[in-house]
């Protein structure tokens, strides 16, 4: 008799413990499921705040309640297993929540370049890990991707910056919506400003800050623009700088 009870301890036991094993989860990792879950909710969150690339701040201020969720799925976000494609997607989306996050912190506000430190000082948590915008651009997209195309999905909120996609970037799709923005911000008469009577292609300063990447990728940067347009920039045409306009990217 003894030995019976001894035994059902003994399968008592064992059972908690692997119930235990089972039910629990790593401080700090997001299970599958939510990782899932941080693609449509974002998705659901740019679809009713952003228009024609433009932000409605004010409407996305009276939301924060869902901004601060996914800025918190961000920070817990379990990348130990990705793929390359889901590290793309994650980083770039990342990226833009965060700027929006930060905006909404300071809004009302003119521009984020009023805020000091918002690029370069300011940490966010990103996946287990404390980056400055400036630190996810560079260490977590440009260095391990070498893709130039980056730069018309990444929104710093400015008035000059490529329009905001009002989907979440997805790992089954990051391919495909990054040749889509870029295309669309290359043709965009705002972007790139073609003036015949001077013979003349005014073009983003994004081009002059990031030129090496460009010409990685196309022997000039005519050549990488001509590539996602379907009327090419004249040949004989010089290109020039206009002023990048870092005045809030706000519908109003």
């Amino acid at each position: 008799m003894k030995h019976l009870r001894r035994l059902l301890v003994l399968l008592c036991a064992l059972l908690l413990v692997t119930l235990e094993a089972v039910l629990a989860k790593p401080a700090g990792v997001v299970a599958v499921q939510p990782q899932l879950d941080f693609y449509q909710s974002l998705s659901q969150l740019l679809q009713q705040h952003v228009q024609d690339g433009q932000v409605n701040y004010q409407r996305l201020q009276k939301d924060r309640a869902a901004l601060q969720r996914l800025v918190q799925q961000v920070a817990r976000y379990d990348l130990k297993n990705a793929t390359a494609a889901e590290k793309k997607a994650f980083y770039l989306n990342a990226y833009n929540l965060l700027v929006l996050d930060q905006v909404i912190e300071h809004y009302p506000l003119k521009s984020v370049m009023d805020v000091a430190g918002f690029f370069d000082e300011q940490q966010f948590r990103v996946a287990g890990e404390n980056l400055t915008l400036n630190e996810l651009e560079k260490t977590k997209l440009q260095a391990p991707f070498s893709d130039a195309r980056v730069h018309f999905a990444l929104v710093c909120a400015a008035k000059s910056c490529p329009p905001l996609l009002n989907t979440a970037y997805t790992p089954a799709s990051v391919e495909a919506q990054l040749e889509a923005q870029t295309r669309q911000a290359l043709q965009d008469p705002s972007f790139i400003r073609v003036q015949p009577s001077r013979k003349r292609v005014l073009i983003s300063e994004i081009f002059k800050w990031y030129k090496p990447e460009f010409q990685q990728e196309a022997p000039s940067i005519a050549s990488y623009i001509n590539r996602y347009r379907q009327n090419k920039l004249p040949k004989g045409y010089t290109l020039g700088y206009y002023t990048y306009d870092w005045s809030l990217n706000d519908v109003r």
